[in-house]
């Protein structure tokens, strides 16, 4: 079963594939733990997202989505990644944040 299923999706802002290529790195992980990343918007390019099924609970949830936000950021157009969940703790989002300012 694919873990991205798609609540809400302005295809004008994020196309639907650019993000299921971008998850990518993490979707194995995704699988065989049944977890489930829910897009449910992207208006203005701020892509907000749910970590959800397996990854409820999880230990490893904030790695997921750290993993996650930084390959989204690094879309021209993505302009911010938003956990609905907290699942990204402030501190992660910081490093992300310096490694990519750091990589520019």
């Amino acid at each position: 079963m694919k873990a991205l299923r798609l609540l809400h999706l302005n295809m004008a802002e994020v196309d639907r594939q650019l993000i299921l290529e971008n998850v990518g790195p993490v979707q194995a992980v995704l699988d065989a733990h049944d977890g489930v990343v829910n897009v449910i918007d992207t208006t203005d390019g701020i892509v907000m997202i749910g970590l959800e099924g397996g990854c409820t609970g999880c230990s490893s949830t904030p790695m997921t989505a750290m993993q996650i936000y930084y390959s989204l950021m690094k879309l021209d157009q993505v302009n911010d990644v938003v956990f609905v969940n907290g699942e990204l703790p402030a501190y992660m989002r910081a490093f992300i944040d310096d490694k990519l300012k750091s990589e520019a």
